[in-house]
């Protein structure tokens, strides 16, 4: 049989799709395949496709009307599609067409609308699960809503993560010491700043830990939309609590926003508790990189984050203030359990699959529906 040839199909790309891309076009270029992957011109800068062996073909964000027609160049001859994301799907079904060419589709994550918008985006899930010969879902609630929404064939396809070369490179010590917490305690979330992924909840927990003596510090590291509403209200609440005690210094400052940190491991990893208060997650980079490094880690049952961490973290209700405050609360609280957790995380983390692991997977899926039809067009 002649060299397998796919096309990669990235959207806007979240940082956990694009870094999946890149380690699938490496292990699959290493086994002879030949990978094209097709995406905005930004996320090549940022990923460096084309150092993988693959060959990268710029497409416009979903919104752009060219983008269709430059899939469908990308895709000719290609004898799998394999689009990573729902829009992704449903650009790469389009560019395709009547064509007899499988379309393999990754689905990594979920969005929260409302209204017509939710109208348009249920549409969408039902056009990209058809047109799919298989979806993988990255969790099994994003597997059964594929199933819900008409795909013929829905399987768990747990991605694994590309594990960082090399440790952070600045001590734990020097990370407290810049952000203030070299005496108090330290905790830590990582992820951008929008709506789904909790903050404000957070907020709320983090004026309970005012109460706690000494005050722990919480740092938000990301950027986003929210970040503006975000710092208003930590300036609000830090004015109300300054005219409370007629004095506040910043070393006492419970909340601190720090934007895009270069160093996220390096973060997490000089933390005594770790948080992750979204809506929903599937396999949640910022999860993986706190059970790594053994960080105790509180996070909300949500979507494919149970399975993830199983026993490895403390899980609360989504959106219950209460519940994560008195979690994280607890573990600050409690030596002998931050010590189970920081043991628990690295094995729970060797459970993972590998990037061998998802490749192997990913490779027997192409050849299962490659190889029935190479046996119709020998006939």
């Amino acid at each position: 049989m002649s060299q397998l040839r796919t096309v990669q199909v990235l959207g806007g790309g979240s940082a956990g799709s694009s870094a999946h891309v890149g380690s699938l076009a490496a292990g699959l270029v290493a086994r002879g395949v030949q990978v094209t992957v097709c995406a905005p011109a930004g996320l090549d800068r940022a990923y460096d496709f084309a150092a993988t062996g693959a060959r990268f073909a710029p497409v416009p964000r979903r919104s752009d009307p060219a983008a269709v027609a430059a899939l469908r160049a990308a895709c000719a001859g290609a004898d799998v599609v394999h689009a990573h994301g729902v829009h992704a799907a449903v650009r790469a079904a389009l560019a395709l067409g009547c064509r007899r060419v499988p379309l393999v589709v990754t689905w990594h994550t979920r969005s929260h609308v409302e209204g017509a918008r939710r109208r348009l985006l249920h549409l969408l899930e039902r056009r990209a699960a058809r047109a799919a010969a298989v979806v993988l879902g990255t969790s099994s609630d994003l597997v059964d809503r594929a199933r819900r929404r008409g795909a013929r064939d829905a399987r768990l396809a747990p991605l694994a993560t590309p594990v960082p070369c090399a440790p952070a490179t600045v001590p734990d010590g020097k990370v407290r010491a810049e952000l203030g917490a070299v005496e108090r305690p330290l905790i830590v979330a990582v992820g951008s700043l929008v709506p789904d992924h909790g903050y404000g909840t957070l907020l709320d927990a983090a004026r309970s830990w005012r109460r706690l003596d000494p005050v722990p510090l919480l740092v938000i590291a990301g950027e986003g939309r929210e970040r503006a509403a975000l710092q208003r209200r930590i300036r609000t609440e830090g004015r109300e609590r300054a005219a409370l005690q007629r004095r506040i210094r910043t070393e006492d400052l419970p909340v601190a926003l720090i934007g895009s940190s270069t160093d996220a491991a390096g973060l997490l990893a000089a933390a005594d508790v770790a948080v992750l208060p979204s809506r929903w997650e599937s396999r949640s980079l910022m999860a993986q990189e706190a059970l790594r490094n053994g960080v105790p880690l509180v996070a909300t049952a949500v979507g494919g984050v149970p399975e993830l961490v199983g026993d490895a973290a403390e899980l609360v209700p989504y959106a219950n203030a209460e519940a994560l405050a008195r979690a994280v609360a607890r573990l600050l609280g409690d030596p002998a359990e931050r010590e189970r957790l920081s043991a628990a995380g690295p094995r729970q983390a060797a459970s993972w699959p590998t990037e061998d692991d998802t490749i192997a997977q990913v490779l027997s899926v192409y050849d299962e529906l490659v190889q029935p039809l190479a046996t119709r067009r020998s006939h």
